[in-house]
């Protein structure tokens, strides 16, 4: 058998490696053939009313009287092909310092969290399948009237759900709003909102500021991206990137929301370019410390050009025995 030569070579070695290509890609195409992508998240959100189906309720919306029952149902959907198994629990809810809106762990709860009960706090759900699970909240007798915010929430498979419960008690609704703590800092105002009545508002926020020489800033009232539970305070900021580069300002902000809650207050702020500022008190410094040692120099030379020289001790003692003898001679 003749040798191969090196094109028959190239080519032997080409058939081997062309099919182990072809076998890896077919297994690639084989093993992506049989996985599954990922299942839809199970979901939890009030029922529909009457519907049989998930309405488009955002959340729960209950009302009554100190001592009355109020009930509802919670719809959880399974979308995936396995079931799931959901925990639920009632919670109240909270602003975070910076406005979020946040639930209580599962002991922290006194206000809707804890009248809040849902027919089992633990629901399983077959594939493909929704269940609905009854929700009462009992009001107390002692109720005080007015929003108290909570929330059902639902836990599976390290993933949380809140579902939102909006409960307004019977009676007397008061809007009451204050706004506090104004400052600035840098090209930021900061400031603090307080919900003193009991019910659950959307501030709007109007900001003005007068310089020395005029009006600085004007921003006409927006809605604010809050919303403020009763009892709650949220600390705040509003961007101010324009401020002047000297100037003594009067910062105004008002605050209103609807129920006619309103609060407005004030602050001041120095606006000064420290750099050359520094720079000028430096030079000025070292400009009178200058002064001084000339001024202490030229009156050294001055006393010492008055006074003449000073005499040695020996010259002094002389001095003074003529003085002596001249004196026991006129005696």
């Amino acid at each position: 058998m003749p040798p191969l030569t090196g094109h028959a070579t190239r080519s032997a070695l080409a058939v081997p490696l062309l099919a182990a290509l072809w076998w890896a890609v077919a297994m690639t195409a084989s093993a992506g053939a049989t996985e599954h992508p990922a299942a839809p998240a199970w979901t939890a959100r009030p029922a529909a009313n009457g519907a049989g189906r998930d309405g488009g309720r955002p959340y729960f919306y209950l009302e009554g009287l100190p001592g009355s029952v109020l009930q509802d149902r919670l719809s959880v959907t399974n979308p995936g092909p396995e079931p799931v198994t959901v925990r639920l629990r009632g919670a109240d809810a909270y602003n975070t310092a910076k406005g979020g809106f946040a639930v209580r762990g599962a002991r922290g709860s006194t206000g809707t969290g804890a009248w809040l009960r849902t027919a089992t706090t633990e629901v399983t759900v077959p594939g493909r399948t929704r269940a609905e699970v009854p929700v009462s909240v009992t009001v107390p007798q002692d109720a005080l009237p007015g929003d108290h915010p909570g929330a059902i929430v639902a836990e599976s498979g390290g993933r949380s759900v809140g579902v939102r419960v909006q409960l307004r008690v019977g009676g007397p609704t008061l809007a009451a709003l204050t706004v506090e703590d104004v400052t600035v800092s840098g090209r930021t105002i900061h400031y603090t909102l307080v919900n003193r009545g009991n019910a659950v508002l959307a501030p709007r926020l109007a900001v003005s500021a007068d310089g020395v020489f005029g009006s600085l800033l004007r921003r006409d009232a927006r809605t604010l991206p809050v919303e403020l539970l009763p009892g709650q305070r949220v600390r705040l900021t509003e961007p101010w990137r324009d401020t002047p580069a000297l100037d003594s300002a009067t910062v105004r902000l008002r605050v209103t929301a609807a129920g006619g809650a309103h609060g407005e207050a004030i602050a001041s702020a120095l606006f000064v370019p420290w750099v050359p500022v520094t720079g000028g008190a430096l030079l000025l410094a070292a400009a009178a410390a200058g002064t001084y040692v000339h001024r202490r120099r030229r009156g050294a030379r001055r006393n010492r050009h008055d006074d003449g020289p000073v005499p040695s001790p020996d010259h002094q003692r002389h001095s003074d025995e003529r003085h002596l003898v001249k004196a026991g001679a006129e005696s």
